[in-house]
């Protein structure tokens, strides 16, 4: 088992990603604390998975955007899961429709403290967690291709994930006394509920699977593998880096 006696919390693992990451780890060894905002049903699923797997699974209910509800996170992690060893910042929010000409100040910055805020605010906490406990541990990001690529009527989107990427190399630099490595996994089109609009409109799938070398999605499993490697010990040599998944997407780009 490559997580044996680990301790993670996954934000965002309600569903997609989070939630198959949150059952695979469990699978390798870890208890898990999950978090979710609105999808209750869906985070106790996850619990279900983990526990059925024989690992603990503590459940929190919270906003990653805001700094506030992150302590509360923390502290309860603290008292009733123990010592964390590995966060996986995997909360996050999809736009799409808006361009800059007609962006709606309130649905920027709510992009922005989620999907990037949200990471900071994590990770600053985790940061203090291992120093306090003699360093070591593992900050793995789950970003997107949109980190590389234009993202048209969802700019904050992109902007987003293009600074977690920087988020990534400045944080990698910061903690490398610490022995904290930090990295991200950048997804193209999973098969998730945030990307559901695309995979009910066959003319729309049509045309991003024309994209993508492989013609097909990815599905959330094979996320959670490129996680689950940058949170074990296989990776202890890597930080600063982002894992691109995405079927050739992005190496396709230009010509597409």
């Amino acid at each position: 088992m490559k997580l044996q006696g680990k301790r993670a919390l996954i934000t965002g693992a309600d569903s997609g990603i989070g939630q198959a990451t949150a059952e695979l780890f469990a699978r390798e060894g870890a208890d898990v604390a999950i978090t979710y905002n609105t999808d209750a049903e869906g985070a106790r699923e996850t619990a279900r998975r983990v526990e059925a797997l024989g690992r603990r699974c503590l459940v929190i209910q919270d906003d990653v955007g805001d700094p506030a509800s992150v302590a509360a996170t923390f502290d309860r992690v603290a008292s009733e899961l123990g010592i964390l060893d590995i966060l996986v910042n995997n909360a996050g929010q999809a736009m799409s429709g808006m361009p800059v000409a007609d962006m709606e100040p309130a649905k920027l910055e709510q992009i922005l403290r989620v999907n990037l805020m949200g990471p900071v605010f994590c990770a600053k906490a985790f940061i203090a967690v291992r120093r306090a406990n003699g360093g070591r541990g593992k900050i793995v990001t789950v970003s997107s291709v949109a980190q590389h690529l234009p993202t048209p009527e969802s700019a904050p989107y992109g902007m987003s994930k293009a600074g977690i990427g920087s988020l990534c190399r400045s944080l990698s630099r910061e903690l490398a006394e610490d022995g904290i490595n930090v990295n991200n996994v950048a997804p193209g089109l999973i098969e998730t509920p945030m990307t559901s609009d695309r995979f009910e409109n066959p003319e729309k799938l049509e045309a991003s699977l024309e994209r993508i070398p492989w013609h097909r999605a990815g599905q959330p499993d094979e996320i959670a593998k490129a996680i689950l490697y940058l949170s074990s010990d296989d990776s202890n040599y890597v930080t600063g880096h982002t894992l691109v998944v995405d079927g050739g997407l992005t190496m396709q780009w230009g010509g597409a």
